[in-house]
């Protein structure tokens, strides 16, 4: 069994927990956990023993954050990440993934500083105005990211964080979008015989703590200040592009 290895055990726990903050709605930590299981386990395997997880903690997400979206945003970025999706699975062959990742920790990294800067010491920027085709080539972004590594935070956020959203709506909208994409991904982790009898089993038993930690991640986002939140993803931004450029690297 997977799981009887302390290592892969100690590193799959981490990364569900990863997930489930990012689930609970503090954006692009999710981006981390792929590469945090991928250090005991193969890349492949990591990603698929992490979808079910991940939709399990979306049914989570989705219900704590039903009344607060939005579906603007949604209706732009779900037709790209769709398109995303399709070719994430049509170029599987072909894609590094550790050099994705890497270019995707750097641009998230400079983004989150960006976004420190401008806001620093309290000043307050103008809520970003982009139109909705913006939003649907982060979106198709977006999908393929996480259809190659369940890293699709760091688009979203690079789009929907400078357009100010009240914060409860910003979870909220990061929770019904990414609960379709996941969703979208299943035929083809199907397709591809991913969900082996081992990668079931392993993944069935970290689905206790996934959602302990998707409902802790609710609980402090819904007693953060709004503004507070969006510091706070700043920084994570600015640590996750760190840590997915040093993933790349090493």
């Amino acid at each position: 069994m997977l799981l009887s290895d302390p290592y892969v055990l100690a590193a799959c726990v981490a990364a569900v927990v990863m997930v489930g903050m990012a689930k609970g709605g503090f954006s692009g930590l999710g981006a981390l956990g792929t590469p945090i299981a991928a250090l005991a386990l193969p890349a492949s395997t990591a990603a698929t023993i992490l979808l079910p997880i991940l939709i399990v903690q979306d049914v989570v997400s989705v219900w704590s954050f039903r009344h607060a979206w939005d579906r603007w945003i949604v209706a732009w970025m779900l037709p790209g990440a769709v398109i995303g999706i399709a070719l994430g699975w049509a170029m599987a062959a072909m894609i590094d993934e550790q050099a994705l990742m890497g270019v995707l920790g750097a641009i998230t990294l400079m983004f989150g500083v960006y976004r420190l800067w401008i806001e620093r010491g309290g000043r307050v920027a103008a809520a970003s105005t982009s139109p909705g085709w913006v939003g649907g080539l982060f979106g198709l972004a977006t999908g393929f990211t996480s259809q190659v590594a369940h890293a699709g935070g760091p688009p979203f956020q690079m789009w929907v964080t400078p357009r100010k959203l009240p914060h409860l709506t910003y979870a909220g909208t990061n929770a019904i979008l990414f609960a379709a994409i996941n969703w979208l991904k299943v035929p083809s982790y199907i397709a591809l015989g991913a969900f082996t009898r081992d990668v079931v089993i392993a993944a069935a038993l970290l689905v206790p703590l996934a959602i302990g930690a998707t409902l802790v991640a609710v609980r402090l986002v819904r007693v953060l200040k709004p503004e507070r939140f969006y510091t706070i993803i700043y920084v994570l931004m600015v640590l996750l592009g760190a840590r997915l450029m040093q993933v790349a690297l090493s």
